[in-house]
């Protein structure tokens, strides 16, 4: 424990800084909810002359550093509001006004429903804000609402910022699902309950260093006293129909604010892979070549349940509980592969077949209770997190495999089954503060992780109908870690600039042991997490920023297990005890005319980056996929983006990037050579949203991309994907129709190839994005308040895989 008693000293060491002339106060509505972004601006009291002007935190604290003496009042206005105006005040050396109330503006409210208000854009100095709330795009679904915000890319259902994988938040707090179960869960969150996305390329000290930039959807405070709720169904048709229905109820009170939603999901997915392999012999010429064809349905049923409780317990102290389950019965997959074996002439040698059989269970519940307290009139906050998440999945694995002379004569056969099983807890710790030092912005907190999870697989021979177990092939494998993180981070505006810094701590003691394999793993270790940020406005219209940021990946705990999850005997996936966690340096540079048109250069790299890479075995003609480390991946890029309303009834948002993506690996031969990588990209993103009237909107997106690079693999051919949705409302807005069409023209494919030394093989993959979908949502009760809507979860959670994941 010295190691997290000594980083908690260091980062809690903190000198104050000197006194200077400043104002702060909040920005509230008439029901004391705070009004976050909204404009604000010093005034001389004496003419009502210009002085500065400021944006409100999302805690619609505001804040004027450095102001000479004088006398001073303030106006702030937001949309949906009348312009509010303080009292004037004498400044001497700081002051803390009252409170400023805005009081809607019933009228401009009913216009923003019928005319739409445009959404904007912020560029604040750690994140860009993507400002939704009662505009144009916010009538579809947040999902919808993520694919249109600038600077975010959808890569074959994953979200992407800058080329890497972004991290979901909802309201400052993780989700953790899989890439579908997350678009499922955000296309069931309607868009009018959303405030903003905030686009944070390189997250500050407030955050867990794990993990890439974030995208934190901020949703829209409850304003008024009452009840509300919906009831929504999907049919969607691609290769086979997937089925969704669920209802979501709202309730509030002066005293709480309650929100319960279920969801029944009901789906039959189709994969199709097509592979080459082509193994050599010692002296480099062919030996044998593989064609595969790979295909699995799976059939899967789920329900989920998300309650929120929030307590005012005094207008100085909030209370919130959260519960999220996620119940998978089943989640069956039925896989049939045929590999087909050339000989170096070309003729067809022998083939074989394989039929594999995946049932899967799966429970992931989430609770979560956090406390909130003002403290004083200064707009200082103290709160405290606490989490406790228990994940468990269950899966049973059958394959049997024939192997067929070119004559068509049976060889050989061979069946066994697999038994794995996961079981995870996870409980985390967490206590923040927010103030001020003087005219300085000032936060610091403390966080504990502590994470058990416990994997088995039994194997068994099940050849002749006969079920032997094979104690060489199974596999016990227990995994602990904790995490001791502590940070703190300063901010303070000038006239024309503005800087943040920030240092976050994080001590690391995990342990993992595959008792069968007799293979312990120990990692221990402390690293620091420095972030920075600098921005200057020199004129109006015009910003330039700065910033840099070391981030940490850390192992998921099933790339750790050793254990295989098979396709067929010759062709399976294995986990690796000793992959290191990766080390990340990231910088950007940014300049932004208009908050409409933004030119990003970036650079990062990762040492030690982790990615599963494929080796082929041409002695034994097996192809293995392993969880490993790279020595390093690096990216360089320019990143455009335009956003505005060409007219009143098109918004158009464009984005493009031009980038270098390197990489270097070790080759897993034995010969321990140094393989290198590297590419020269270009991606293009439109998204054109076109308001035919009133009740009908359309919305249209292109997606170009040349190339990219995964690990050892490389995309071999462009891929492109135009999506079109529709959106017709009834009844005043409560009943909703979505029509959406994706991938129109079926090209969005994922062809891969991996080719160096004596390993050459590709992989194409044939998901099924091409998809009809007929959505329905019906509103009811006074369903145009806003609500609590959001999804709690915690970082660590980020980091359960799922068993067999492919």
């Amino acid at each position: 424990m010295k190691h997290p008693i000594l980083l908690s000293v260091l980062l809690f060491s903190f000198v104050s800084v000197a006194q200077t002339g400043s104002i702060t106060g909040k920005i509230v509505d008439t029901n004391k909810q705070e009004v976050s972004y909204a404009n604000v601006l010093l005034l001389k009291a004496a003419d009502s002359t210009f002085v500065k002007g400021a944006v409100s935190e999302e805690n619609g604290a505001i804040l004027f550093a450095e102001i000479p003496s004088g006398r001073y009042l303030i106006k702030a206005s937001f949309v949906g509001f009348k312009d509010g105006y303080s009292s004037s005040f004498e400044l001497k050396d700081e002051i803390r006004i009252s409170d400023l109330i805005l009081q809607e503006n019933s009228e401009a409210l009913e216009a923003v429903t019928v005319n739409y208000r445009k959404p904007t854009i912020v560029r604040g100095i750690d994140r860009m804000v993507f400002n939704v709330e009662n505009t144009a795009i916010s009538s579809g679904t947040t999902y919808d609402i993520l694919q249109r915000t600038p600077g975010v890319v959808v890569n074959q259902g994953q979200l992407l910022v800058k080329n890497r994988p972004a991290q979901v938040y909802i309201n400052d707090r993780k989700v953790y699902l899989t890439n579908e179960e997350l678009q499922q869960l955000l296309e069931g969150f309607a868009g009018v309950n959303i405030k903003s996305v905030e686009v944070i390329t390189n997250p500050p000290a407030r955050y867990d260093a794990e993990g890439g930039a974030i995208l934190n959807i901020v949703t829209s405070k409850n304003l008024s006293i009452g009840y509300k709720g919906s009831i929504n169904a999907s049919n969607t048709v691609g290769i086979k129909p997937k089925y969704n229905a669920g209802t979501s109820q709202y309730y509030k009170t002066d005293w709480l604010n309650a929100f319960a939603s279920y969801n029944f999901n009901s789906r039959f997915d189709v994969k199709t892979d097509e592979g080459f392999v082509q193994f050599y012999n010692p002296n480099g010429s062919e030996k044998a070549t593989w064609e595969d064809l790979f295909q699995r349905e799976t059939r899967t049923i789920s329900h989920s349940l998300n309650t929120i409780l929030d307590f005012t317990l005094s207008e100085t102290e909030l209370l919130s509980f959260t519960a999220n389950i996620l119940h998978t019965p089943k989640a069956n997959s039925d896989i049939s592969g045929r590999t087909e074996t050339y000989n170096p002439q070309g003729q067809l040698d022998s083939l074989y077949t394989t039929q594999s059989r995946l049932e899967n269970q799966r429970d992931n519940l989430l609770f979560n209770l956090n406390y909130e307290k003002q403290l004083g009139e200064n707009g200082a906050t103290l709160s405290a997190n606490a989490n406790y998440i228990d994940y468990t999945d269950d899966q049973m694995q059958a394959v049997a495999t024939r192997y067929v002379s070119a004559q068509g004569n049976l060889s050989n056969s061979n069946a066994f089954n697999t038994i794995p099983t996961q079981k995870s807890q996870i409980y985390t710790g967490q206590l923040d503060y927010l103030g001020n030092l003087g005219s300085w912005a000032f936060e610091a907190g403390a966080k504990y992780s502590g994470i058990n999870s416990e994997s088995r697989q039994e194997f068994f021979n099940t050849a002749g109908n006969v079920s032997d177990a094979d104690a060489i092939l199974n596999d016990h494998f227990d995994y602990t870690e904790a995490i001791y993180a502590s940070y703190f981070s300063v901010a303070k505006d000038w006239e024309k600039w503005s800087f943040k810094a920030g240092l976050r701590g994080e001590y690391t003691d995990a342990n993992g042991n595959s008792r069968t394999l007799g293979v312990v793993n120990t990692q221990e270790y402390l690293e620091l997490f420095p972030t920075v940020y600098l921005m200057h406005n020199p004129f109006d219209n015009h910003s330039f920023g700065i910033d840099y940021s070391r981030r940490i990946d850390r192992p998921r705990f099933q790339s750790l297990n050793p254990f295989r999850y098979f396709l067929n005997e010759n062709n399976f996936q294995e986990g690796n005890p000793n992959i290191q966690p990766a080390i990340a340096n990231r910088v950007n540079f940014n300049y932004t005319y208009k908050n409409k048109l933004s030119f990003d250069l970036y650079w990062d790299r990762i040492d030690n980056a982790m990615s599963r890479l494929p080796f082929q075995d041409n002695e034994n003609l097996t192809l293995r996929s392993v969880n490993t480390n790279l020595n390093y991946e690096q990216q360089y890029s320019l990143d455009v983006s335009y956003s505005e309303f060409v007219n009143n009834w098109m918004w158009m948002s464009i984005y493009a990037s031009f980038f270098n993506m390197q990489n270097e690996f070790t080759s897993l031969d034995g010969n321990q050579s140094k393989i290198e990588n590297e590419i020269n990209g270009f991606f293009f993103q439109s998204v054109n949203y076109l308001i035919i009237n009133s009740t009908l909107n359309v919305t249209i997106s292109n997606n170009f991309t040349t190339n990219y690079l995964v690990g050892s693999y490389e995309y071999d051919r462009p891929q492109y994907r135009l999506n079109v949705d529709i959106q017709k409302r009834f009844l005043d807005g409560r009943l909703i129709l979505n029509l959406s069409s994706e991938d129109v023209f079926n090209t969005m494919k994922t062809p891969l190839k991996s080719r160096y030394l004596n390993q050459n093989n590709t992989f194409f993959a044939m998901p099924e994005f091409q998809k009809i979908r007929v959505g329905l949502r019906y509103n009811f009760g006074n369903f145009k308040l806003s609500d609590n809507n959001r999804e709690t979860s915690v970082d660590e959670e980020s980091r359960l895989q799922e068993l067999g994941a492919n």
